[in-house]
């Protein structure tokens, strides 16, 4: 007999969803606001004012202790121990193969202190990555991942929005930073990072069941500047757009942060060895059997990933992302293509239901806000 699927998770702010109306859906084992209204009405209000995101299934791993830093350096591809207090950076964990086990962030929250932020559905493969590496090092590594909520507010009138409620001068916060202070009275974790492509902030919440009265006080101050809820579909969108990568899509275990055009993520002027070190080292120096591509559909017809991309009708590649642009008004999707294509020449479709769509070859990302 097969084992009975067990119910998804909910986050603190499940009753708030229900109440505003939200469609529910499983998402990597937590039951997630797919959307409110419409994924085009969150998707425009994220780049024309602000959007507010659940983001409570994410993972937050602690290291704390006096080799905290060396212990970071050696378990992910980044220079860990450079990062100043106060400051965050975008790095991945990798296999010993060079495969990626996840993008991160990670925030330096004191000299010995870290908070490394992963997605969902990887959180037990990080936590038990970065405790069997951390293992010869003096430090404590805690999965602290149920006592958090997280929310972000994404949009140009983020900071409008957020300053009368948090004890933050926002304009001191610069991009990649994260500080404790309070939103709503509320004591958070306040970081100037997001996945949308926007400026905004992500404000974790510990313990998790005070993140209602957060979401509930941007909300009241918000409507008056057209902040609304939105779900993971519009998050999916921004993100596109912006050419951020998903794990699962644009980055997986079968490939190197060298295949997603990442490779300044991986920095080997760091000292000493870490895992994957080799094999990444290999996978700078040769050339790539695949490289991400942007794609933007001429018709209407909608691009999904695991659609092959031709030239010419020769089979190049393969989307890995894909779905209608709201701010380009046509589809878009990113795909991995043959590491030496030449894409100025030739003819581009992509597979569509057994039709080919043309498409136009495009540098990525798609959209870049305005200073």
């Amino acid at each position: 007999m097969s084992e009975p699927m067990s119910a998804p998770r909910l986050t603190a702010l499940h009753k708030t969803h229900e109440e505003a109306g939200a469609t529910l859906v499983d998402f990597a084992g937590w039951l997630m606001p797919l959307r409110y209204s419409s994924e085009t009405v969150e998707h425009n209000a994220v780049r024309e004012a602000a959007g507010l995101f659940d983001l409570s299934h994410m993972g937050e791993i602690r290291l704390t202790g006096p080799q905290a830093a060396e212990a970071l350096d050696y378990a992910l591809v980044g220079f860990l121990s450079k990062v100043k207090v106060g400051r965050a950076r975008y790095t991945m964990i990798t296999a010993e193969d060079g495969g990626v086990l996840d993008d991160l962030i990670v925030y330096r929250l004191g000299e010995q202190e870290y908070l490394v932020v992963a997605n969902a559905a990887n959180v037990p493969v990080v936590a038990s990555a970065l405790a069997e590496r951390a293992s010869d090092f003096d430090v404590e590594v805690a999965d602290e991942s149920a006592a958090y909520s997280l929310i972000a507010v994404q949009g140009p009138r983020a900071v409008e929005i957020l300053a009368p409620l948090t004890d933050a001068d926002l304009d001191e916060i610069r991009y990649y930073a994260g500080y404790e202070h309070t939103v709503a009275g509320v004591p958070v974790l306040l970081a100037r990072t997001g996945y949308t492509g926007e400026d905004g902030f992500e404000i974790f919440v510990k313990p998790a069941d005070r993140a209602p009265e957060v979401w509930a006080a941007l909300m009241a101050r918000g409507s008056e500047h057209g902040l609304v809820p939105a779900g993971l579909s519009s998050r999916d969108t921004l993100r596109m757009e912006a050419g951020m990568p998903l794990y699962g899509q644009e980055l997986t275990s079968e490939l190197t942060p060298f295949d997603a055009g990442l490779g300044r993520v991986v920095k080997f002027d760091k000292p000493g060895d870490f895992v994957g070190r080799a094999a990444l080292e290999e996978a700078s120096r040769t050339a790539r059997e695949r490289r991400l591509i942007g794609l933007a559909a001429r018709g209407r017809r909608p691009l999904r990933k695991g659609q092959d991309v031709l030239r010419d009708g020769t089979v190049v590649g393969v989307t890995s992302s894909g779905a209608p642009s709201p701010t380009l008004g046509r589809p878009i999707a990113m795909a991995y293509v043959d590491g030496d294509l030449d894409t100025s020449t030739g003819t581009f479709t992509v597979d569509v239901r057994g039709r080919g769509e043309e498409v136009d070859v495009v540098e990525l990302p798609f959209y870049k806000r305005q200073s």
